[in-house]
């Protein structure tokens, strides 16, 4: 035999044995359709660290609980050739296809059915050989298959899952749906191995300053876990504690890339993903610049008053809000959020907020790109509440999209709050909005610089293909305000110093 498939020689002894005692069973199989088969696991895990090209191999079994003769029809691999996996069963050697190796390692015949005794089990070698050096789209960090049984007509499969690349994996490859706690003992670590970070469950940094140095990539891995009683809650979740510090520390052309660990092309696109990223309250500063977040249920979520300054950072593709602010204290310089299921950018229950050449664009959705509110309701109708101080100031700022309001106030006066919006120099998209709010240019925009988006007008060179760059002759061009300090935009392009244009990009001729 090929030495490809070595290692599975070494149960082939084992395995004819037990194909022995089943090819002296009687051939009256019980056909029930009511027969299943029942597995030691349902999901057969691969967990050898693998540093280099190698192979590691894993039992399953499947037991027959009728007290009559069965015969499992088909047993295979759901992606055929392309499979990493390999198996040995009832003393075959079988490929990818569910094909038998012959002496040469070729496949030949199929796999003929599995004969298994009345109350007996059957054994599965499962094998995988990976090279952590093959490029992602090859070899991904985390690597599912799909092992599929046929039985009297009912088809079941088990998960196969093996790792894939080389990665530094926090807390560990097996805490998905776990709560974990990372701590420095109030030190500062920082993440600086060239190999990537995978975060997998909740991860908790606690009495800890994490640094990210540039060109950092950290995926996320995702996806619902079973709370117990029909409740399901989505994992990927990284928390910040009231004595931690998070400092994404990106730079213009080596940015932080955070994101969902499926990278296969057609997840590329797919929010939701993971959960996202949430800082608790707390009296560090978040630092977060030239970072890339994406395909997160929440891009990063600021409770009760904690403090993050975000700086030349896109938040996209989010399946919620892309940037949420709850009673929090948020400065922002020339920030990209777009293409997010809810709000791009949502403001609760007050808070102090600061946007400066920002970008928040949300098309195909039916909610406003920026959602501000100074309460927190507790009921459904908002009859019993609680407030905050709302003070949010925008400046040089994008506010668009496809609905007819792209700005959403919510202005309940639960004990007195104030609700202080304030946008200078901006672009917005409102309609109807001014039934309910007529003095809203009066009141909230300094004169005569708000400027209402006409239908007719362009704004982005290609807003559904995701970019957001300004058009030539934008409607955006030159409408700005000089803020000092901010004379490039988020490409690292300067902008003009007398009349820049408004949002994150500065359009060059």
């Amino acid at each position: 035999m090929n030495n490809k498939y070595g290692l599975l020689a070494f149960f082939f002894l084992l395995a004819s044995l037990l194909g022995f005692f089943h090819s002296c069973q009687e051939d009256n199989f019980d056909t029930s359709p009511d027969i299943t088969l029942d597995f030691s696991v349902d999901t057969l895990r691969f967990d050898t660290v693998f540093t280099q090209l190698g192979s590691a191999t894993r039992i399953l079994k499947a037991y027959n609980t009728s007290s009559n003769p069965i015969e499992i029809q088909k047993i295979f691999l759901e992606n055929g050739n392309t499979s990493k996996f390999r198996m040995n069963v009832d003393g075959y050697t079988v490929g990818a296809n569910g094909n038998i190796f012959n002496q040469n390692g070729d496949t030949g015949e199929p796999l003929p059915p599995i004969p298994i005794a009345g109350n007996d089990s059957v054994y599965i070698f499962m094998e995988v050989t990976i090279d952590p050096d093959d490029p992602l789209s090859v070899s991904p960090f985390v690597i599912y298959e799909k092992l599929k049984f046929e039985t009297n007509g009912n088809n079941q499969e088990v998960t196969l899952e093996a790792f894939g690349q080389n990665a530094n994996y926090f807390p560990s490859r097996f805490s998905g749906g776990t709560i974990n706690r990372y701590t420095c003992n109030m030190g500062i670590e920082t993440w600086n191995d060239p190999k990537p970070y995978v975060i997998y469950g909740i991860l908790i940094v606690d009495s800890c300053e994490l640094v990210i140095p540039a060109g950092t990539k950290i995926y996320v891995h995702g996806g619902l876990v079973n709370a117990g009683e029909g409740e399901f809650y989505n994992d990927g979740i990284w928390l910040f504690g009231p004595d931690a510090r998070l400092r994404l520390e990106g730079e213009l052309n080596n940015p932080i890339v955070i994101q969902g660990d499926r990278l296969e092309e057609p997840f590329q696109d797919v929010s939701g993903q993971w959960a996202g990223i949430r800082l608790f309250t707390g009296n560090n500063v978040h630092t977060v610049n030239h970072t890339i977040i994406k395909n997160s249920i929440v891009g990063i979520r600021v409770d009760s008053l904690a403090n993050l300054d975000i700086s030349n950072t896109q938040i996209r593709n989010t399946s919620g809000p892309g940037l949420l602010g709850v009673h929090a204290n948020i400065n922002a310089e020339n920030c990209l959020v777009v293409d997010n299921g809810a709000n791009s950018l949502q403001l609760v229950f007050g808070g102090e907020y600061d946007f400066k050449h920002c970008t928040f664009a949300n098309y195909g959705t039916d909610l406003s790109a920026v959602q501000l509110t100074n309460v927190l309701c507790l009921d459904e109708l908002c009859g019993d509440c609680l407030g905050n101080d709302l003070n949010a100031k925008f400046t040089n700022c994008i506010i668009a999209g496809s609905r007819d309001d792209e700005i959403g106030f919510f202005d309940r006066n639960c004990n007195g709050e104030a609700f202080n919006v304030n946008f200078e120099n901006c672009i917005v998209r409102v309609n109807d909005l001014l039934e309910d709010y007529p003095d809203f240019f009066t009141n909230n925009c300094i004169p005569g610089t708000c400027f209402n988006l006409p239908d007719d007008e362009n704004l982005f060179f290609d807003s559904f293909e995701g970019d957001f760059h300004l058009d030539t002759l934008s409607f955006a061009e030159e409408k700005g305000i000089p803020i000092p300090g901010l004379d490039t935009d988020l490409d690292g392009m300067p902008r003009d110093l007398a009349m820049p244009d408004l949002g994150c990009y500065e359009y060059i001729y």
